[in-house]
């Protein structure tokens, strides 16, 4: 072969190797990043009503129901926590769910995952990261991050920066505000914004995209398993902006 015909063949295998790894990706409906606030805000009790919601969220003959109902029949999931604006750590890697076997792992995944607390809270570096989780071996009709947390963004880059360039990406941005029962220092309450409004304004968006509100933790178990069944229908809903649990 010659030198120049070797040459454009060695410049010809990057954009060979993104064929072909898109066209190994998986097809599934919805790819789905969850996403769980671990701030200091966040007690230990608090924590663990969270990660036994979701495990029994994924157990849920209903969930499992939907996930089957699909047109393709499938989604793939992800978990990670998040913290400050550059702690970040995935707990459950991207796994298929097509029936109860997979859904009963995952639960699994998510009742061995870590528990760690952190201090702030940064739901742009939640965004940030969340965003990159995508094109990884599935390929869904369509992209959704999972937020839920129960304080506003108080470190890193502004929400609305990254919300803006995640929606620019085509990922949809759904949220589950946690309204934690725990007093509001004085000096704060006045200026902070009712979290369940901060979220509705500022932190989802996309196609069908909706809020679920839960009245304390002891009610994150019932909003996050009506929240995924609702994320992942066959297509977007045109049910009410915010749902209430408590």
């Amino acid at each position: 072969m010659r030198r120049r015909d070797m040459l454009g063949a060695a410049l010809a295998m990057p954009a060979l190797l993104r064929t072909t790894i898109a066209r190994s990706a998986v097809p599934v409906d919805v790819e789905l990043v969850l996403a769980v606030d671990v701030s200091r805000s966040v007690d230990p009790e608090e924590q663990e009503m969270q990660f036994s919601g979701y495990e029994a969220a994924f157990r849920d003959r209903r969930l499992i129901e939907g996930i089957m109902g699909g047109p393709i029949g499938a989604i793939a999931v992800t978990m990670f926590t998040w913290s400050d604006w550059h702690i970040q750590n995935t707990v459950v890697p991207w796994m298929l769910l097509d029936g109860a076997a997979g859904a009963n792992r995952f639960a699994d995944a998510v009742a061995n995952a870590p528990r760690r607390t952190w201090l702030y809270t940064s739901i742009s570096g939640a965004m940030d990261f969340a965003a990159k989780r995508f094109g990884q071996g599935y390929e869904g009709t369509r992209r959704v991050v999972d937020i839920s947390g129960d304080g506003v963004n108080n470190s890193g880059r502004p929400v609305a920066d990254a919300r803006a360039d995640a929606l620019a990406q085509g990922i949809v941005l759904n949220g589950l505000a946690v309204l934690d029962k725990t007093p509001t220092p004085l000096s704060l309450s006045s200026a902070l914004p009712p979290l369940d409004t901060y979220y509705q304004e500022e932190v989802i968006g996309g196609p069908g995209a909706f809020l679920v509100v839960a009245e304390g933790f002891q009610t994150f178990e019932a909003a996050v398993r009506r929240k995924i069944i609702r994320e992942i229908a066959a297509a977007p809903q045109s049910g009410p902006l915010t749902e209430r649990f408590g």
